[in-house]
Formats: structure tokens, C-alpha cells, sequence
């Protein structure tokens, strides 16, 4: 069993899901695949949050009412038969008629980390979507049945481990999973996450909890760069990196590792 991980970039477009399946069915060893949202899904979701928090609901159907078209878009490039964009259609509009009635709801921070949730389980689905019609068998775990924090917010391996093992062992026919990143659920059993970067962080909590052979980090870039290329130009990438300075670089706030699990065996892949 390996595990790999696919940010937000590498998912972000259709062409790139499709690359993503690529990438995933190359070999015949049993896979769990970690998705993030979709690139600016988790930015905008958070932007209709703080619209609701302020109390402007007019500002936050409009956010909605943008990425809501900006999904519907996505569809007919993802998949091509009348079957499968059925069906990924009826997928966004349950996930935005979630976003739409609650408008009306009383903002809490619980509702807040609800909303933040539809990006990963949009994601996941809509790519469960493109394997289906490309006969690809797999099975969708979804990360709120086994990924869970603490009253500290803190994930244990304890109480993962056996939920992730019993999901696994109810697909035992098939070969490749598809989970989502970011999620999980709290010490309530409320909808919660893992904060940013925390989709790296799952990848490597399930690897741990699956005794996984290996997690793979995928990122869309072609290394990691001796400065940010979103701030200074003409960066280039490094050719060699011990995983003890990327873990020291991520400590001072680089986002190549998530700093809590740089002492589990990983790597990290460049396209």
C-alpha cells in the first residue's frame, strides 16, 4: 500500500485530474489517493465565510453564485458522456444547494468549518466521476468516517488506525481509494479540519495509519526553489535537498513539508 497526495494545482484543472488518473493507475500496488479542493475553491469558501460572519448575505450568495458557475464550467471538459456529467452535475448542485440554505442559517464557527469542507468532498467526487466513466475501479473513503481530532485538535493514530483499517477492509476487491485532504471531524463529532497545508498532513496520517510503503507528496512546480517564486523573481530550483533542511525550511515557514510530520517517511514528486 502507497499513499499519494494531490494539491489543490494539480487537481485544479481538468486536464490535470486526467493527468492525476494517469499517475495513480502506473502500477498495480494497492493506492489511497489524498486530494485537496480544487486551486481557489478553499480561498473563496473562505471568502463566503467572512461574508456571512459580517453579516452580508448579499456579498456571500454572490460568492457563491461565482464559484457555483466557475464548477459547472469545469464539468464538460472533466468528463464526456451524457451519463457522467449528469452526474457530476447533480454533485455540484447538492454541494452549492448546502452553501444556499445556509444563508439562512445563524453563522457559527461550526458552520464555518462545514462550509470549508465542500471543497475536498467536491473534489474527490467529481474525480470519483472521471474514474467511473474511464472503467477505472476504485472506491471513495470519505475522511469523515476515520480521520478525526482531539479535544487539543490533535489527530491520534489510535483512534484512526482502526477506522481507516475497517473501511479497507469493506473494499477488499478493489486496489485504489480516494480520500479527501484537510478534513476530519473534531472531539464533538463536528465537521472540523487540520488547517492550512493540512491535506499534506492527512496524506501522511494515513500512510502512518496503513503502514503505508510510502507517501508520496505530488506538487505541479519542477522542485523547491532557493527563495518564493511568488516573491522574488528568477528563482531556481535546488538540486539536491536532505529531508532534515526541507524539515528545518517548513519550520521557518516554508510550505514544502507540513512541520508535524517530518518525522515520518515520506517524499516528495515534481511534474
Amino acid at each position: 500500500m502507497k499513499v499519494m497526495k494531490f494539491g489543490g494545482t494539480s487537481v485544479g484543472k481538468p486536464e490535470r485530474m486526467h493527468q492525476v488518473a494517469q499517475l495513480i493507475t502506473k502500477d498495480a500496488e494497492p493506492t489511497i489517493v489524498v486530494l485537496s479542493a480544487l486551486s481557489g475553491t478553499t480561498n473563496a469558501l473562505v471568502g463566503i465565510g467572512e461574508s456571512m460572519a459580517a453579516g452580508n448575505r448579499e456579498e456571500a450568495k454572490q460568492k457563491i453564485d461565482t464559484l457555483e458557475a466557475h464548477y459547472k464550467q469545469f464539468i464538460p471538459q472533466l468528463v464526456k458522456t451524457s451519463a457522467a456529467q449528469t452526474k457530476a452535475q447533480q454533485i455540484i448542485g447538492e454541494h452549492f444547494e448546502f452553501l444556499n440554505i445556509i444563508l439562512k442559517i445563524s453563522f457559527s464557527e461550526a458552520l464555518s468549518k462545514d462550509i470549508l469542507a465542500q471543497g475536498e468532498l467536491l473534489s474527490t467526487k467529481l474525480f470519483s466521476v472521471y474514474l467511473e466513466e474511464q472503467g477505472i475501479p476504485h472506491s471513495l473513503l470519505p475522511a469523515l468516517e476515520f480521520m478525526s481530532i482531539d479535544i487539543h485538535e490533535e489527530p491520534q493514530l489510535s483512534a484512526i488506525r482502526p477506522k481507516l483499517m475497517a473501511l479497507l477492509d469493506q473494499h477488499k476487491d478493489k486496489k485504489l481509494f480516494i480520500t479527501q485532504g484537510y478534513i476530519c471531524r473534531n472531539a464533538r463529532g463536528e465537521v472540523d479540519n487540520l488547517k492550512r497545508g493540512g491535506s499534506d498532513y492527512t496524506a501522511s496520517l494515513v500512510a502512518a495509519a496503513a503502514n503505508a510503503s510510502v507517501c508520496e507528496i505530488w506538487t505541479d512546480i519542477d522542485g523547491m526553489h532557493n527563495n518564493d517564486p511568488r516573491v522574488v523573481k528568477k528563482t531556481v530550483a535546488i538540486e539536491q535537498l536532505s529531508f532534515e533542511e526541507a524539515a528545518e525550511l517548513a519550520y521557518f515557514g516554508a510550505k514544502i513539508l507540513h512541520p508535524p510530520v517530518s518525522g515520518l517517511r515520506s517524499r516528495r514528486r515534481f511534474r
